[in-house]
């Protein structure tokens, strides 16, 4: 990741952390679903 990239890739990269449970535990886990939920809420609007 870096400045250039788009929000849309993020979410891709945070959806991949999450189906392949690339986390460090649960909390881990939580944040970035919100974190995934907040920015679609955000660009959807």
């Amino acid at each position: 990741m870096n400045k250039e990239n788009t929000l849309e890739e993020l979410l891709v990269v945070i959806d991949q952390k999450i189906e392949n449970n690339d986390v460090i535990d649960s909390v881990h886990k939580i944040k970035l679903i919100t974190t995934r939920d907040v920015i679609k809420d955000m660009i959807h609007q």
